[in-house]
């Protein structure tokens, strides 16, 4: 669990973190250098799941090196339904248009910008920015980080 105290608003209690794949953890269906390691140590605070269209067909073999489950989602709806359906808080982390609706449900949307940029209406519905995926795994680690960002 990652707990985030942020003066003037409730606290999180993140139980479980849900990410994009594709334009998040991986560019051209390979996984972003760096990602792996961090990865594993958010993993070893919240429950992870990887959602993906899976668009380069490489979502099982990166969930495989992630040691992370994965689900094949064809709209952001699904991704919506996923986060809806979780118990406890969740913090969703992804980059696309159809990361929207998510990013919106989750207690904490994190959008990501990065070389396979970032939709417009993404950043808009996410409570923070992160300027690539590495320094949003770091904030996950960092939950002080995450307070001063968020509080108002």
């Amino acid at each position: 669990m990652v707990v985030v105290e942020i003066p003037g608003r409730e606290s999180l209690a993140l139980e479980h973190a849900v990410f994009d794949l594709n334009g998040t953890l991986a560019l051209d269906g390979r996984l972003i250098p760096g990602v792996e390691e961090l990865f594993a140590a958010v993993a070893r605070r919240l429950r992870c799941v990887i959602l993906t269209g899976d668009t380069f067909g490489t979502g099982a073999s990166l969930a495989r090196t992630l040691d992370c489950p994965l689900e094949i989602v064809a709209t952001g709806a699904d991704k919506e339904r996923i986060v809806g359906g979780l118990e406890g808080q969740a913090v969703a982390v992804g980059n696309g248009e159809n990361d929207v609706a998510m990013l919106a449900r989750a207690a904490l949307g994190m959008a990501v910008l990065g070389p396979e940029g970032t939709s417009a209406r993404a950043l808009m519905a996410a409570d923070l920015v992160v300027p690539d995926i590495l320094c949003g795994l770091r904030l996950l680690l960092s939950p002080a980080r995450l307070t001063a960002t968020l509080r108002p």
